[in-house]
């Protein structure tokens, strides 16, 4: 060992080594560190845009997706997307590595060990006249104590930073239950698409054949059975991209749920009822509902964290090391008592010049936290904007929904109107049926969107207010 070995039995050493501890101990009073308090600018007030029940605290988003989407098939989906996704397996390896981080941040509180066992053997020089022989074990300790909250600072940056990935999990559960109802309401809508775009087909392929038969009865012109021919095709032509919105949807949905592209099971759009119980609750609650929202308040608290970490470099650190073990020149007599040998050393190291380094670390901590608070509030802002929007494109589709009813019952009405008159009087023409039969197509093509706009609206809704991780 170098220097000479310090027993335990000088005791002004140790006194000496307290006296030091509680000098700094003394300076240590004055708070270096700050408790994380949430921002007192941020605001969640008028978050949610033409609301009325501002103060009604219930809230869809406390519903578990079981009980929001009570579609068995669509529940079985949502099980095995959570299950199965990739996603949501690599946002809970991000737990595990967070939770590694955090372990570590609390070792640091206690002292480190080593043990170490050597031998020696020196060959002497030509002036020398015996050879040399050393052996040694012992075990070495270093223990720096926390005495402007560095190490404390540090355990609540990990703990921060897994909350921090709790949430992104939650977050991405969150997403994938939406991205699931979503595609599974828009699979069912391109099935209603295709479904009267089918019978629409069947139709025109009448039409087409009414006109000729009415051609030969000189009712028609041949104008009107070429018209009726190019109508059919019109409508046939649509199909394949329908079915190919089909087949790309049951694909997004295979891939959410972690499996190869295949077939999905659904039922039809016309048995789905749409949940009208929208409670929005306050948007104070996204703080605690909106996964998103936490993640970038958690993500801010450990950059205020760092911040604290990196104000105790400009202060001195107090660490104290021992050694305890045995030492002699010959192995013989290697685990006789007076062997045994034990030092320890306090020391305290204050910086005073090192490039600059110590308020580099602070300034970029302190604009990495400024930067997190802005993504915090950011991160509000946008849960408003999603809300607001979702409610309204709710209340827009039942509005047309109503309204769409009517067109279309009044161009059915349009369409067998001039269907007869074009049999039985001169008063109208082909292109009045025409016309008629696309525009009855169009609404309800319109009216298959709309319900599937208040479908989805209710889901946008759901996430936007932190629905689905539950």
């Amino acid at each position: 060992m170098k220097g000479n070995p310090i027993g335990f039995a000088q005791p002004q050493r140790i006194s000496l080594i307290i006296a030091m501890v509680l000098l700094v101990t003394v300076f240590a009073a004055c708070k270096v560190t700050q408790p994380y308090k949430r921002p007192a600018d941020l605001t969640t007030n008028n978050l949610y845009r033409n609301t009325t029940n501002a103060t009604d605290t219930t809230n869809m988003a406390t519903l578990s997706w079981k009980e929001l989407f009570k579609d068995p098939l669509l529940q079985s989906l949502i099980q095995e997307g959570i299950e199965n996704n990739l996603d949501l397996k690599t946002a809970a390896m991000r737990i595990q590595q967070a939770e590694a981080n955090l372990r570590q941040s609390k070792l640091a509180f206690f002292p480190s060990l080593n043990l170490t066992a050597t031998g020696e053997a020196i060959k002497p020089a030509a002036t020398q006249s015996a050879n040399t022989q050393v052996f040694e074990m012992y075990g070495s300790s270093s223990w720096e104590l926390d005495l402007w909250g560095k190490l404390k600072s540090s355990k609540r940056a990990a703990l921060a930073s897994l909350m921090q990935s709790d949430a992104y999990k939650q977050a991405v559960q969150t997403q994938l239950v939406a991205d699931i109802a979503t595609n599974y309401y828009a699979l069912m809508g391109y099935d209603a698409q295709l479904k009267i775009t089918m019978a629409t087909l069947a139709n025109r392929k009448k039409d087409a054949e009414t006109m000729k038969i009415l051609k030969e009865s000189d009712v028609v012109t041949g104008a009107a059975v070429v018209q009726s021919q190019a109508n059919r095709f019109s409508v046939e032509v649509t199909i394949p991209d329908i079915e190919q919105n089909i087949q790309q949807t049951e694909n997004a949905i295979s891939i959410l749920l972690g499996r190869a592209p295949d077939a999905i099971k659904r039922d039809s759009l016309a048995n789905q009822t749409v949940f009208t119980d929208l409670k929005t609750g306050v948007p104070s609650q996204l703080l605690a509902n909106r996964p998103d929202v936490r993640e970038a308040e958690y993500q801010f608290r450990n950059s205020f964290e760092l911040v604290n970490v990196a104000k105790t470099y400009f202060y001195p650190a107090l660490s104290i090391t021992g050694q305890t073990g045995l030492f002699n020149n010959n192995l013989s007599d290697f685990f006789k008592g007076s062997s045994f040998f034990a030092n320890v050393i306090g020391g305290i190291a204050q910086p005073v010049f090192n490039n600059g380094l110590n308020k580099q670390r602070l300034a970029v901590a302190q604009a990495q936290q400024e930067a997190s608070l802005i993504a915090f509030k950011q991160s509000l802002l946008n849960a408003g904007l999603e809300v607001s929007n979702a409610l309204f494109s709710y209340q827009a589709a039942a509005r047309k929904i109503t309204i769409r009813e009517q067109q279309i019952a009044f161009l059915q009405k349009s369409v067998d109107y001039t269907k007869q008159l074009l049999k039985y009087t001169t008063a109208t023409n082909y292109t009045d049926v025409l016309t008629s039969e696309q525009s009855l197509l169009a609404a309800q093509l319109s009216g298959i969107s709309d319900k599937l706009q208040q479908l989805q609206a209710v889901v946008a809704l759901y996430r936007s207010l932190g629905g689905g991780w539950k």
